[in-house]
């Protein structure tokens, strides 16, 4: 074996350890629990309706749990199933509404929030003791001048990226 052959040899089996050694983890932070190779993000109902305050918007329980399972998919090399998943997330969207926040000197709205709220239960078919109910929220403030459909896209966009990157992190990179 010459001398480049063995350097080469050597380079290679130092990273074919290191990957191997790495097997669980992704690029992303994620520690996919032992024995996952699935998840299911069942239907995330829109049950805000029925709280005082609280706007019912048709469509939105659809986007969020599609922008769940898009995060997942992204950032892990888990499969999305339909039913029989390693691991379970679901739960309701219990708060979506629009509060004002700072006021002008004739006591108008200056600047709404609007605000949505997910209860979240989660569940490791593998291992019990990872299972949990949490609520995550975020919200996104916008001029009193605009109505909701003139920022719904951007708000949205925000809010699902900050609720869904935070149950991430809760339940695959445990920060």
């Amino acid at each position: 074996m010459t001398t480049m052959n063995r350097v080469f040899f050597s380079i290679f089996s130092i990273l074919l350890f290191l990957i191997e050694a790495c097997g669980i983890y992704s690029f992303t932070g994620a520690s996919i629990p032992q024995g996952a190779s699935t998840f299911q993000v069942n239907f995330f109902e829109n049950q805000a309706g029925s709280r005082p305050g609280s706007t019912v918007e048709p469509g939105l329980d659809r986007d969020f749990t599609l922008a769940l399972q898009d995060i997942i998919l992204g950032q892990t090399n888990l499969n999305l199933v339909n039913s029989g998943g390693d691991l379970i997330y679901e739960g309701e969207i219990i708060e979506y509404s629009i509060t004002p926040m700072t006021s002008t000197a004739n006591l108008t709205a200056a600047q709404n929030r609007l605000t949505m709220i997910v209860n979240l239960r989660y569940s490791n078919t593998n291992n019990e003791e990872d299972d949990f109910e949490s609520k995550f929220s975020f919200f996104y403030d916008f001029a009193a001048d605009k109505q909701l459909y003139d920022i719904q896209g951007q708000a949205h966009d925000e809010i699902f990226e900050r609720i869904t990157q935070n149950i991430f992190n809760e339940t695959l990179a445990k920060w």
